[in-house]
């Protein structure tokens, strides 16, 4: 059992990623699935991914984040398991249009199954596990795999902070009002620092911005991010998207 391994795994002080990557490597060994990555994150559109076994697992969290849904994303709005058995013939699809399309295009991905990590009322964030060939977990390792999440969330419960800032009274400002989640992405917290300021708007719209740009340019928000830190990109109000074409002038 996937929950019997996880609870062999010593605490003693490593880095916290490290053992988000002992986890996802237990989930692979124990279940029917080809990978897995684990995401901190709240029902704001922040996140960070502790750990992705595989260069797919990788992709898929970075085009939620980017994309702004998908399987991860719903999981941790409502707090429920998000299962979705065959990828490509799913009810959930035309919920997360942009996700589906670029995963099909992007992968060989079959089946998605996120898990929220929860421990009580305190949403950690989720586990995502995905496998090539589609088809349902059966039903021994859909009860092991949420005992897995179970007692992932516990394991990770030190890495809860508080997502309102560093003064703790909700009052925070700035990129530090975002969820600690892109804090801890450093690029993606600096520029949407640098962003606010160039726009004059708050944090969360700044990294809305970055994150439409993202879309339109068919590109992963974490380059996008790095293009403005490394001053490639500057946000203007009057900023064009790219592929629009500038507007005609009136005659005067």
């Amino acid at each position: 059992m996937v929950t019997r391994a996880l609870l062999g795994i010593a605490r003693n002080g490593s880095d916290d990623r490290v053992l988000a990557g002992q986890i996802c490597a237990a989930c692979v060994a124990g279940l029917d699935i080809d990978g897995a990555g684990m995401s901190l994150l709240t029902g704001s559109p922040s996140r960070e991914t502790l750990w992705a076994t595989d260069a797919t697992a990788d992709l898929l969290e970075e085009l939620q984040f980017t994309l702004n849904e998908g399987a991860c994303m719903e999981a941790a709005a409502t707090g429920s398991p998000v299962l979705v058995p065959d990828l490509r013939h799913s009810v959930h699809m035309p919920r997360w249009p942009m996700f589906a399309a670029a995963v099909i295009e992007q992968t060989e991905v079959g089946a998605l199954f996120a898990l929220p990590l929860q421990w009580g009322t305190t949403n950690l964030g989720v586990l995502d596990l995905y496998r090539v060939t589609p088809g349902e977990l059966s039903r021994e390792q859909y009860q092991d795999a949420l005992s897995a999440a179970d007692t992932a969330a516990l394991m990770m419960l030190g890495l809860r902070t508080d997502p309102a800032g560093s003064n703790g009274d909700g009052a925070g400002d700035g990129a530090a009002a975002l969820d600690p989640a892109v804090g801890g992405r450093a690029e993606i917290h600096q520029a949407t620092g640098m962003v606010l300021i160039q726009l004059g708007i708050p944090a969360v719209d700044a990294l809305a911005r970055m994150r439409g740009h993202a879309f339109v340019a068919q590109r992963l928000l974490i380059d996008v991010a790095r293009d403005v830190v490394a001053r490639r990109l500057v946000f203007t109000p009057d900023m064009r998207q790219p592929g629009e074409h500038p507007k005609e002038e009136e005659p005067t």
